[in-house]
């Protein structure tokens, strides 16, 4: 009653191909934009590269390249290739505090060095072992001391700088004041005995 005659021919339905969108040079569409599933589609990469060897060996140069990038900001101390643990204003400040000056810590390995060899050297003598083991105690305590004392100031001076102490910058000083001078990273950006404001 309300449909369609069976015997009226049915219009064919013509389908456009949907074109990629594209701009003229003026700046507007001359096309219609592409489906969000043949964008996404266009942008697929395999999980698997096709090519096992140049895959590699491109990981391996940007690791090469990142290895050389910290390296050059631990001699610099360019805060953009820094490790996390050391950047940040007050990890700079931090460095340059305990870098300009004298740490008794710094020689700790020494010492405990020198000791192990005058134990060795005089293993049969009690006196002496006493003298090496007292030492070393008085040493520890130097250090842990001159440490707390370092935090103190170092907060008050964070404090009035910054406003506020960041939290693992205490440590971060610590572990900084018992690193040899030379062999620490990153490296040294101010000379001992230099004014830190």
């Amino acid at each position: 009653m309300f449909g369609r005659k069976k015997d009226e021919p049915q219009s064919p339905v013509n389908v456009q191909p949907v074109e990629q969108a594209s701009e003229s040079p003026d700046g507007r569409k001359s096309g219609p934009t592409p489906k969000r599933s043949a964008q996404q589609a266009n942008r697929q990469r395999p999980l698997v590269p096709t090519d096992r060897k140049a895959a590699k060996e491109a990981e391996r140069q940007q690791r090469i390249e990142a290895q050389n990038r910290l390296r050059i900001a631990n001699e610099t101390g360019d805060e953009r290739y820094l490790m996390p643990r050391d950047k940040g204003e007050q990890k700079r400040y931090t460095r340059n505090f305990i870098d300009a000056r004298w740490m008794f810590g710094e020689f700790m390995m020494f010492i405990i060095l020198a000791f192990l060899v005058v134990s060795l050297v005089f293993q049969k003598n009690l006196q002496v072992q006493m003298f090496v083991q007292l030492a070393l105690w008085v040493v520890i305590a130097l250090i842990i001391l001159e440490a707390i004392f370092t935090s103190i100031v170092l907060k008050r001076r964070l404090v009035a700088k910054f406003g506020h102490m960041e939290r693992g910058v205490r440590m971060y000083a610590a572990m900084r004041g018992m690193q040899f001078r030379k062999l620490r990273l990153p490296k040294p950006q101010v000379a001992r005995g230099a004014k830190i404001d």
